[in-house]
């Protein structure tokens, strides 16, 4: 089992967005396995591959006890109005605040043998696969706040012991 360290909030990876995987080899398929390792530790709901480091579009869930991944995800469609759910992120710890969120998603992509997946829920599973989406796309959730709220978050990010200082 290996579960990979999570990049935080500055690291680079984190604002670049994701390359498409165009062949799984055994790289992907390690990949895949650091991926679900990973999401496995309590209290973990997704984990994109860019927070462990690795530029491809690729993502793990935990959601409601069923766990899996997606290859070259992507979201193709909310309903519902965006309302406020209560967010965190991995890649910024110990820093939650209300995040306008649909109340339903769809995620298409694949597996490790190139069928379709296609994933859709509400709650906790529509709010992870926008989240994991936004990460591929190189975006992180405290850039969606309202903008009262994210002046908010943004100070909490500099006072927290993790952040790196210039």
């Amino acid at each position: 089992m290996t579960v990979r360290p999570i990049r935080l909030f500055g690291d680079p990876v984190l604002r670049s967005a994701a390359d498409p995987i165009v062949r799984v080899d055994d790289a992907v398929r390690a990949l895949v396995t650091d991926l679900i390792d990973t999401v496995q530790v309590p209290g973990r709901a997704g984990v994109a591959a860019p927070q462990i480091g690795v530029g491809l579009r690729a993502f793990s869930y935990n959601v409601d006890g069923v766990v899996g991944y997606v290859l070259n995800p992507e979201l193709v469609e909310v309903r519902g109005e965006a309302e406020p759910v209560d967010e965190g992120c991995l890649s910024v710890p110990g820093v939650g605040f209300p995040r306008r969120r649909h109340p339903w998603a769809r995620v298409v992509g694949t597996d490790l043998e190139g069928r379709r997946i296609e994933l859709s829920g509400d709650g906790l599973l529509a709010q992870a696969l926008q989240h994991e989406c936004d990460h591929l796309d190189g975006r992180l959730y405290i850039e969606g706040l309202d903008p009262e709220i994210k002046r908010e978050a943004m100070r909490a990010v500099r006072q927290a012991d993790w952040f790196a200082r210039p």
